[in-house]
């Protein structure tokens, strides 16, 4: 079904939320390198990152191809393009460009040696189908690599009551809101579905304790991001969630409860588009 819609954004684009974007990137950073790395994306190499945001996957994979290689970032929202635009001139990334467009429709006049998407899969109500059309872009041998989540997953030991409180608001707002908690482990099927080969997969998750551990702030940036979809969905209100004292709250129960906290679990997947036979002649 060409025609099918992808899931709204719940987070938004406004000013904080692409802060948090950018914070979150620098979170996940070392995770995402790892299995783009490993897919084989390389110095030379013609990239396309879908659902770019604010442009750190975009970054990520320019420092990987280097100046010999070209980054193409496409998302829907103008408002983050206009911030990753301004943070490449600012970086003088001169490999990077930025392009608004619909990312299971876009049209390009142009091949990629990869395609490679972050925490972008989930937001839409037929992924593989996406992904379909995506792949479209990239030559016959090309990468596709893509890293989602299993929000599912965190939690933390022993349990700490408002972080796991903070966790049911995430998980239950999302799910709300009809976007797929559980992707990560949903990549193998979707590469399936969309085509492409069994793809390899790699299953990663930060994990650290202590009230300096960035994870407090990780939870909290959500937490504010989603408060305006909580309230409207049911799930929590403001009142409830106290967002300006939160971080501080789940720093003090982090160090009291002499635990630690584990992010959701990052499943990255990647394969190579199929060469037909008659390319191969």
């Amino acid at each position: 079904m060409h025609n099918q819609p992808e899931v709204h954004y719940v987070l938004g684009h406004a000013q904080a939320e692409l802060q948090r974007l950018i914070r979150q990137s620098a979170f996940y950073a070392e995770l995402t390198e790892d299995v783009f790395r490993s897919a084989g994306i390389s110095e030379g190499m013609r990239v396309l990152d879908v659902g770019c945001g604010a442009g750190d996957v975009s970054f990520l994979a320019a420092r990987l191809v280097g100046p010999s290689g070209r980054v193409i970032g496409v998302d829907r929202s103008p408002e983050a393009l206009a911030m990753a635009r301004r943070r490449a001139e600012a970086e003088q990334v001169r490999h990077v460009r930025f392009i608004e467009g619909d990312l299971a429709q876009l049209e390009l006049p142009e091949s990629f040696d990869a395609l490679v998407g972050r925490f972008v899969l989930m937001y839409f109500a037929d992924p593989s189908g996406a992904l379909q059309r995506m792949v479209r872009h990239i030559r016959a041998g090309g990468i596709i690599a893509f890293q989602e989540m299993d929000i599912s997953a965190a939690r933390t030991v022993p349990d700490m009551v408002l972080h796991e409180k903070c966790s049911e608001w995430i998980k239950t707002t999302f799910e709300r809101a009809k976007v797929d908690i559980q992707m990560g482990p949903k990549l193998s099927r979707t590469f399936r579905r969309a085509g492409l080969p069994e793809p390899k997969m790699k299953l990663s998750a930060r994990i650290d304790g202590g009230p300096e551990w960035p994870g407090c702030e990780y939870i909290a940036d959500i937490v504010a991001s989603l408060l305006p979809m909580m309230e409207h969905l049911g799930v929590a209100t403001a009142a409830e969630v106290q967002i300006e004292t939160l971080a501080g709250r789940l720093k003090e129960e982090s160090k009291n409860g002499d635990g630690i906290l584990i992010s959701p679990s990052l499943v990255g997947a990647w394969t190579r588009k199929p060469v037909c036979e008659h390319e191969k002649a």
